[in-house]
């Protein structure tokens, strides 16, 4: 069984705001809120991936 790894941003301050984790699988990457490590998370393609992060950059 392959072992997950999540990781969050090295600009992530520890002042308990809104943050996210990513994971990078084969074919897709991982994304969840770091507070609800448990709850829903959200997969998507590498290239769904990078336009999202795209769209977060240009906002």
């Amino acid at each position: 069984m392959d072992v997950i790894t999540w990781r969050k941003s090295r600009r992530s301050g520890g002042q308990g705001g809104a943050c996210v984790e990513v994971a990078r699988f084969p074919e897709a990457v991982g994304v969840r809120d770091s507070k609800d490590p448990d709850g829903a998370k959200l997969v998507l393609g590498q290239g769904a991936f990078r336009a999202l992060v795209g769209e977060l950059k240009r906002s």
